[in-house]
Formats: C-alpha cells, sequence, structure tokens
C-alpha cells in the first residue's frame, strides 16, 4: 500500500514554503503520495489517514509562530501514535536566535508520533530571505531520506 505524507508549513514571506515544496518532492521522487498545505488549510480530522506528518514554520520570538501552535494545541485531540513526524523550520543564521523546529519536535514527540528524522533548518538571508543557495536542494535530499525510513 502507497505510503500517504502531509507537508504542513506556515510561512511569512514564501521561504518556508519554499523548502516545504522542496521536501515533498524528495518524498515523491520516492513514490510517497504527498500532499503540501498551508498551515490554515489543515482539516484535523483528516490527519490520522497520512503516516508522516511534516511541519514547519518560520522561526518567530526564538520559537514557533502562532499559527503553528495552534495546529499543534489541535493535535491534541486526535490520536496520532504510531504516526511518523518531522519539524523543519527556516531562520536566520546565529544559532541562539532559537529554532521553531525545536518546539514543534519536542510537541510530535510528546502526542506518540515517531520523529522519522531529527529537525532540519533552512537559513535564510536578511529578515525577508532569500534562502541561503543550497535550501531546497537539501530539503529535496532529506525527503528522500525520509521516504526511504518509513
Amino acid at each position: 500500500m502507497m505510503k500517504k505524507a502531509l507537508v504542513i508549513f506556515d510561512t511569512k514571506f514564501g521561504n518556508t514554503e519554499k523548502i516545504a515544496k522542496a521536501l515533498a518532492w524528495g518524498l515523491e521522487e520516492q513514490g510517497i503520495a504527498v500532499e503540501c498545505i498551508n498551515v490554515e488549510n489543515v482539516s484535523i480530522d483528516k490527519l490520522p489517514n497520512y503516516d508522516l506528518l511534516a511541519i514547519g514554520g518560520p522561526t518567530h520570538g526564538f520559537g514557533m509562530s502562532k499559527p503553528v501552535k495552534e495546529l499543534l494545541k489541535q493535535l491534541e485531540k486526535i490520536d496520532l501514535r504510531e504516526k511518523h513526524g518531522f519539524a523543519f523550520d527556516t531562520k536566520n543564521p546565529p544559532r541562539y536566535w532559537g529554532s521553531a523546529a525545536k518546539g514543534i519536535e519536542k510537541r510530535l514527540a510528546k502526542l506518540g508520533i515517531k520523529i522519522v528524522r531529527s529537525r532540519s533548518s533552512a537559513f535564510v538571508k536578511g529578515l525577508k530571505g532569500p534562502l541561503h543557495e543550497y535550501a531546497e536542494e537539501t530539503f529535496r535530499k532529506i525527503g528522500v531520506e525520509i521516504a526511504e525510513l518509513l
């Protein structure tokens, strides 16, 4: 049976959407059925239908954006144990600026979701971007890697 993945992203300047789509592309290359959607369009009741939930967003105020926090709170209402999860984010290079992915990964694990691969960040230049040169290709490769682990 074909594995199904849902890549959920929040984005402010389009950078997180770009890496989400690259991640989805890598998963698709390996035969995974993938949907890639903005956090605002998530139907919570459909999430149990997926084998993998990849959730990402921009790092805001050292952590997750408000829409991502709200989504993760909604996930507490459904049983996602035994599902696989992956967390990602975009952020500025200095590591001390926090990480949305760190918080996302921690919340996914708390819900009983198996973290299939450690979180990953894509760096942006300046506040609005663009993404660093190889970010999209890196996330495509991460998608391929995750697909092989499912």
